[in-house]
């Protein structure tokens, strides 16, 4: 297992981060316990959860499975999704992140969160209350560092720029959504993060398990989160994805190796991600992605996986520019 940096934090973590998404749902405690001694077994000390993940039962099963190496692990939690339903269940504000932490630091049985996420912008509250309560946090040493999902890259900006003025605690690390079949990140997000040095680590690198090889044009499983929920169903409705990951699939047999593995292999090869996070119901799921790990990403297999993907276009409209290197600014 090889190890980096955190953004600019110098905490080394794996280069996966096992996600805890279906635990407490799809996966029971026994299997938890297995995927988890699995993990740290080929050294992975990088576990990410959410306060929300199956009624706080994901945090619960965490708790319990960290408690004899909690100072060997770097855990993560997250806060701004509906957790309840009173009215005020949900957001960003001061009140609700201050209860919710609480609420996590005892589901998760530790006394402090190590890298500490907002899960969504919540348009509703203004960001120094937030950037606030979260710098509140940091002080109490209840949050080590703070980071933030599914912001668009102004919104990252807007708050790196207040932290700064304000002289409050900022984000050290983002986790967007990566994969071979939405490669929007690399637009805008990616390029923020590499400037600031953020930490990045990506979700569902497997783009809802398309890109295993179990879904097709041809083959429509009856079961499967794409089948199963409704965010992935619309998420990944677009036909052009099942070609894309057909073609992947293919290419994947041919170098004999296990979609799965190659999916995330391609994503650690982004020198700006720190980890992609990795999720599975069971053992033998999480054992394709684990082989990431030993698998060399050749430049030309790098380059043909990501010619079978649409590129995202360009952050503006001066498409010239990417057509000629040599284009300067000055001569416009």
């Amino acid at each position: 297992m090889k190890y980096k940096v955190l953004g600019n934090t110098g905490v080394l973590v794996s280069e996966l981060c096992f996600g805890t998404m279906t635990f407490g749902n799809e996966t029971d405690e026994t299997e938890a316990a297995l995927m988890f001694n699995r993990c740290r077994d080929v050294g992975i000390n990088f576990f990410d959860c959410s306060n929300n993940y199956n009624g706080g039962r994901a945090e619960i099963i965490l708790g319990k499975l960290i408690g004899d190496c909690r100072d060997e692990v770097f855990i993560t939690s997250k806060v701004s999704q509906r957790v309840g339903k009173d009215v005020n269940a949900l957001g960003s504000s001061r009140r609700h992140i201050m209860l919710s932490i609480e609420q996590s630091l005892s589901r998760l049985k530790t006394d402090r969160i190590d890298l500490y996420f907002i899960h969504h912008f919540d348009p509703l509250t203004p960001m120094d209350e937030t950037l606030r309560a979260l710098d509140d946090l940091v002080h109490q040493g209840k949050v080590l560092y703070l980071g933030v999902s599914n912001w668009a890259a102004w919104q990252i900006a807007k708050a790196l720029g207040i932290s700064e003025k304000e002289n409050l605690a900022c984000f050290k690390c983002i986790e967007p959504m990566y994969n071979l079949l939405k490669r929007q990140v690399e637009v805008e997000i990616l390029p923020l993060a590499q400037s600031e040095k953020l930490g990045v680590i990506s979700y569902s690198p497997l783009g809802a398990g398309l890109l295993t090889g179990k879904y097709s044009n041809s083959t429509k499983l009856g079961t499967g989160r794409i089948v199963e929920k409704k965010q992935y169903s619309q998420r990944y409705s677009n036909p052009r994805y099942y070609e894309i990951a057909e073609q992947f699939t293919n290419y994947a047999q041919e170098l004999g190796v296990k979609p799965g593995t190659l999916a995330i292999s391609w994503i650690m090869a982004n020198p700006v991600i720190t980890a992609p996070i990795i999720g599975a119901r069971n053992v033998a799921q999480l054992n394709d992605s684990l082989a990431a790990i030993n698998f060399h990403m050749e430049p030309q297999i790098l380059d043909q996986i990501t010619r079978f993907s649409d590129a995202p276009g360009n952050a503006t409209d001066r498409s010239e520019e990417e057509l000629d290197s040599t284009f300067k600014l000055r001569n416009s």
